[in-house]
C-alpha cells in the first residue's frame, strides 16, 4: 500500500499547510488588532441609526390585573378544553391518578407538595407557596419557571390571564 517515505511525506505536508494556516491567522489577527472578537480601541461607528425607539432599551410598561376579576369571569368549559389540550398529557384528574405529574382532583386548595402517592416534587414549589389557592395558581400558570425557579414541570405557561382563570375554573370543579 503505502511504503514508510510516503507516508512520511504525507504527514509532513499535513503538519505544514496546519503551521502555515496557524501562522496566517496569527498574522491577520495583529495586522488587522482583532484579539478578542473586536475592532481595537480606535475603531467607531461610522453613523448611527435613529430607530425612534428612545433609551427606553425595552423596558415593558407594567400592568396591574385585577386578578379576582378576571378569575370570576372564568369559563369551566372553556378551561377543560385547554387543559386538556396542554395539561392532559402529564396531569389526570381523577382522584389519586398520578402521571408524569401530580393528579389535579381537588388541587384548589390543596397544600402544595400533597398529591397522595407522588414522590417527585421539586422543593422549589413549597418555597414558593403553602396551599395552591386560586391566586397562586394563577401566578404559577403564568409562568411556572419564574415562579418556582428549579421546579421540573417543563410547561411554558399561559400568557393570556383569561387562559389561566379558565384553567383554574376548571380544576376547582372538579372537586376537592
Amino acid at each position: 500500500m503505502f511504503d514508510t517515505m510516503t507516508m512520511t511525506k504525507v504527514v509532513g505536508g499535513v503538519c505544514g499547510s496546519l503551521l502555515v494556516l496557524l501562522l496566517g491567522k496569527w498574522a491577520a489577527e495583529t495586522l488587522y488588532h482583532t484579539g478578542g472578537g473586536g475592532h481595537g480601541d480606535h475603531a467607531q461607528a461610522a453613523y448611527v441609526i435613529d430607530t425612534g425607539d428612545g433609551d427606553d432599551h425595552g423596558d415593558k410598561e407594567v400592568v396591574e390585573i385585577d386578578v379576582a376579576a378576571v378569575l370570576a369571569a372564568g369559563d369551566a368549559v372553556e378551561g377543560g378544553k385547554d387543559f386538556k389540550k396542554k395539561c392532559g398529557s402529564c396531569h389526570k384528574v381523577d382522584d389519586g391518578a398520578n402521571g408524569t405529574g401530580p393528579y389535579l382532583y381537588g388541587v384548589v386548595g390543596r397544600a402544595v407538595g400533597t398529591a397522595e402517592g407522588f414522590g417527585g416534587y421539586s422543593g422549589s414549589l413549597s418555597a414558593a407557596a403553602d396551599v395552591w389557592t386560586p391566586e397562586n395558581l394563577f401566578a404559577f400558570l403564568e409562568n411556572p419557571k419564574a415562579y418556582a425557579p428549579g421546579n421540573k414541570m417543563s410547561f411554558k405557561g399561559y400568557p393570556k390571564p383569561a387562559d389561566r382563570a379558565d384553567v383554574i375554573a376548571y380544576l376547582a370543579s372538579l372537586g376537592g
